[in-house]
């Protein structure tokens, strides 16, 4: 949130979708400014009142640069529809939603915990860099991981040089899980059910702020979703909301929202990709909502089908074929497809994406495509290679998680070793869902495909 600390990241933004900020870049320089955190969205200390003004005033000319990107990388629906040639066919937003064939609720269960058993998986590992993921998964005796990470037998030297998580070892680690708990990757889909079971499908983007502030406390929320949280509480309305001095506009916050809208349109990516994309645009652009926009699609397919493959290809219908992030997922898929060790694949990307920050969607897709291409559908190979891959470990298993859980269809043929210590009981800040069963959730959802808005009392 600190002006010094966007602008770092802003300008960065500005390399990567080509805006030519050299100038701006100097001054910044100049004034004694400072690069982006690398690992971490704040720098330790404020900067001076006179530099920080600075960085105020350079992020508002930055936003005012031109976009040469803004042709192939559009944000606006009809504009990504328009540049998708391959949009899948099928009724979308006017359909009634009742007349869609609903999820089985052991489906959706299995869907529910394989994004939670990802997701957790990952969470120790999060924030660290590949070569440390590494180190701590072989000196465990568990590279490629097959099982969850875990501190015994790690060198206390090694543990030094890559401690886990600061937040998340103290309940993610395999002697200490007990239960899931929480993470916005999780409490994101709660809300999202929030939404539809107040406001149905053809909710607004307006809609979506409203329940994020009735029910979202600010400190859950990061990277873009906080700065879009600040512009509400300034008097900023959607889709400004997601522009103003938002250099996250781009990162995978959107993507880790997008489950719900996938579940609730079985078989239909379009409407599911329609539907996140006005969710996504609370608080990203272009990338940023391409991001949600392929994984709602891929999840709306595997609804429908055991084919991963065919879910992927989905997926890519919906993003724009001349944006980054359709490179980055095409790239992805041909690389799993080129490797036989996952190791190897992840190599190729970091060296082709490593310039990306760890939270950008753009790296993130292109490793969850080429995760989930890997290993064929398998619920554990998908998950273990999604996190071994590094980046954004948690965001990542989760996501592959829900893809692979659903096309499991069934808790049942989901290994014990990732649903047990799950001890169905995920926690939470949302209200309302605290210690909630994943077999409640799996009914709710199920619930919600073509619901119309609840009264008040009846959404609560």
């Amino acid at each position: 949130m600190q002006p010094e600390d966007l602008l770092g990241h802003e300008l960065r933004q500005a390399a990567e979708d080509g805006r030519d900020a050299s100038e701006i870049a100097g001054r910044w320089r100049a004034a004694g400014g400072s690069p982006a955190p690398d690992r971490a969205g704040a720098s330790p200390a404020p900067a001076t009142p006179q530099l920080r003004a600075l960085a105020e005033q350079l992020l508002d000319e930055l936003a005012e640069l031109p976009q040469p990107r803004a042709e192939a990388e559009p944000t606006g629906l009809s504009a990504i529809r328009a540049a998708c040639p391959s949009w899948p066919p099928g009724p979308e937003e006017g359909r009634d939603q009742r007349t869609r064939p609903a999820l089985t609720q052991p489906a959706l269960h299995a869907a529910w915990l394989g994004r939670a058993a990802g997701c957790l998986l990952g969470k120790p590992v999060e924030k660290l860099p590949l070569a440390g993921i590494r180190a701590l998964g072989r000196a465990a005796g568990n590279w490629p991981p097959r099982t969850w990470f875990t501190a015994r037998g790690v060198p206390p030297e090694l543990s030094a040089a890559y401690p886990w998580n600061r937040r998340s070892a103290p309940n993610s680690l395999a002697e200490n899980i007990d239960g899931m708990p929480e993470d916005d990757d999780l409490n994101y889909p709660l809300l999202n059910l929030l939404l539809l079971r107040r406001h149905g499908p053809e909710f607004t983007t307006a809609q979506v702020a409203r329940v994020w502030l009735e029910e979202l406390p600010a400190g859950r929320t990061f990277t873009a979703e906080r700065i879009a949280y600040r512009n509400l509480l300034a008097g900023i309305e959607p889709p400004d909301t997601a522009r103003h001095r938002n250099p996250f506009r781009e990162w995978i916050g959107a993507a880790i929202r997008a489950d719900t809208h996938g579940w609730t349109h079985p078989g239909d990516p379009a409407s599911a990709a329609s539907q996140a994309h006005r969710d996504a645009t609370l608080t990203h652009t272009a990338n940023g909502v391409y991001g949600a926009m392929f994984v709602a699609a891929v999840i709306a397919t595997a609804a429908r089908s055991a084919d991963v493959h065919a879910c992927l290809r989905a997926g890519l219908s919906v993003v724009p074929p001349r944006s980054r992030l359709a490179a980055a997922v095409r790239l992805g898929i041909e690389t799993a497809c080129a490797e036989r060790e996952f190791d190897a694949v992840a190599d190729v990307l970091h060296a082709e994406l490593g310039h990306h920050h760890w939270v950008h969607v753009v790296p993130n897709a292109a490793l969850l495509a080429a995760a989930l291409t890997h290993a064929d559908g398998d619920f554990s190979g998908s998950i273990c290679r999604a996190v071994s891959g590094g980046w954004d470990t948690d965001s990542n298993g989760a996501t592959a998680g829900s893809v692979a859980g659903l096309l499991a269809g069934h808790p049942a043929r989901l290994p014990d070793r990732w649903t047990a210590p799950l001890k169905n009981r995920l926690a939470t800040s949302v209200a309302g869902f605290q210690d909630i069963g994943f077999d409640t959730l799996a009914e709710l959802t199920r619930a919600a495909i073509g619901t119309a808005p609840r009264t008040e009392i009846e959404a609560r």
